[in-house]
Order: C-alpha cells, then structure tokens, then sequence
C-alpha cells in the first residue's frame, strides 16, 4: 500500500491506475481452489492464517508459496507427518530469508522473515498437561501478534495450591489478558476471574471421557460460570483466544 501511495506521489501512477491496484491488492487468487486475503492484517490488526485440515498437500503447499511472497506465514493445524511429508518443497524459502519453524505440539508452522517487536504482556495456564498443545497453539500465536506470553502449565484445579503463585507472578509482570485453558469439567477459569482484575479467555479442550468427552461439558461449564469478566472461545480454540487477547492487550499499549 505505502508503495503504491509512494508512486502515486511521485507521479508514476495516475489516480485511476492507483485506485485500481489498491482495490486488488487485497484479494491474490492461486488458480482456482484459493483467495488469499492480502489486506486482512491492515484491517484486522493480524494476518490471514493457513488451516491445513482439509486440503490437499499440494494446495496447501501452493498456498504457503503464495503467502510467503508478502511476509510471515502461520499454517495451523498442521500434523507433524503431513509437515515432513511439504518440508523440502518449503526449502526454497531459506534462500529468501525465511526462519522455517515447526512446533509438533501446537501442530503450528512459522515461516518468518523478521522479529516482531513484542508490545503488552499474555498469560496463558493450562488446567492439566494433556490441555498443553491448545495452550501452545495459543502461545504462538499471541507471540506472532506481538505479545510477550507468560506461560503456566498443569496448574487446574485438581491441586489449586499450585494456582496462586503463578497468578501472582503474572500480576506481577503485568499481563493485561489471562487465557486460561481446561478440558474435563472446565473449572479452571471461573478459579482465575475470581483471582484477578483483567481479562480472561476460556478455552475449553476435548480432553475428558464420559460426559465430558468431546469439551462440551467444559463449554458448558465457562459459558455458565459466575464469576465476571469471562469471555470463551470454541472447544480447543487455542488460535482464536490468542488472537482475542492479543487484540484487547494493542489496545491498552497504544
């Protein structure tokens, strides 16, 4: 956009020409199986993410190329032997200045070409060990929008002793969002509103068994807490809630 306002300036384009590149700009088109939103970072404040579910290896390789010529590209959902099966048709990227990250837990690729400079403080904890690869998905992600992220893990309710020393220390940093992450009966949460005085996002997990299998009863169980100031995502929406936070912490850092 700043290229195209640049050369409009100088001279070099005409109005016309200029309206009309900044309107395509913001749709790239890969043949006929994908439209690549260009502009979504400029209106949304974070750029379009890749879900591997569902497409084809081929497609979906075609689509990071496609990503990768305007900056950073974050693919979710992405299993570990389908990400061994596209890593040397990625190798290129090397050559153009790419760091080619993979987390197998978060089940998260990271092709970036530059640091983002870190604005505003995340705390994310998780209620069990088993709730950890939402909690991560979630960490990079809040990372790649430009937070610090402060981490706590297997601290639920089972065993709320180990709970308050690290809310303390996130206090203490000053986290300005808290994603608090919990499978089974989903309690987690309503623990940590009542404990705090900034945001919190629940993030229920499908780990559970019986009436819990699935997340619903965690689902449930946040939607319907008592304690205020909770905002939930979807069953093992780890991106979207680091995508939430991250939105309310810019705007307190602004």
């Amino acid at each position: 956009m700043k290229k195209i306002l640049q050369e409009l300036i100088n001279g070099n384009l005409s109005m016309e020409e200029a309206e009309k590149m900044l309107k395509t700009m913001q749709i790239s088109e890969l043949e006929d199986f994908a439209k690549l939103d260009t502009a979504r970072d400029v209106r949304t404040g974070f750029p379009e993410a890749i879900f591997a579910e569902g497409k084809d290896d081929s497609d979906l390789v075609k689509i990071i190329q496609g990503c990768a010529k305007r900056g950073r590209v974050l693919v979710t959902r992405l299993e570990e032997d389908r990400y061994f099966k596209i890593k040397d048709e990625l190798k290129f990227l090397h050559g153009e200045g790419f760091k080619v990250e993979y987390n197998n837990k978060a089940r998260i690729l990271l092709l970036k070409d530059v640091e983002i400079e870190k604005q505003g403080k995340i705390g994310i904890i998780t209620a069990g060990t088993s709730d950890i690869p939402v909690a991560e998905e979630a960490r990079i992600v809040a990372e790649e929008a430009g937070c610090e992220v402060l981490t706590s893990y297997d601290v639920g309710v089972a065993g709320i002793h180990r709970l308050f020393s690290q809310i303390r220390r996130m206090l203490e940093e000053d986290v300005k969002a808290i994603i608090v992450v919990a499978g089974m009966e989903g309690a987690l949460p309503s623990v940590v509103a009542g404990l705090v005085d900034v945001p919190v996002i629940g993030v229920p997990t499908s780990v559970g068994y019986g009436v819990g299998a699935g997340g619903f009863a965690a689902l449930n169980a946040m939607l319907q807490s008592c304690a205020p100031g909770i905002a939930v995502v979807n069953i093992d929406n780890g991106f979207g809630a680091a995508v939430f936070a991250a939105t309310m912490v810019k705007q307190t850092v602004k």
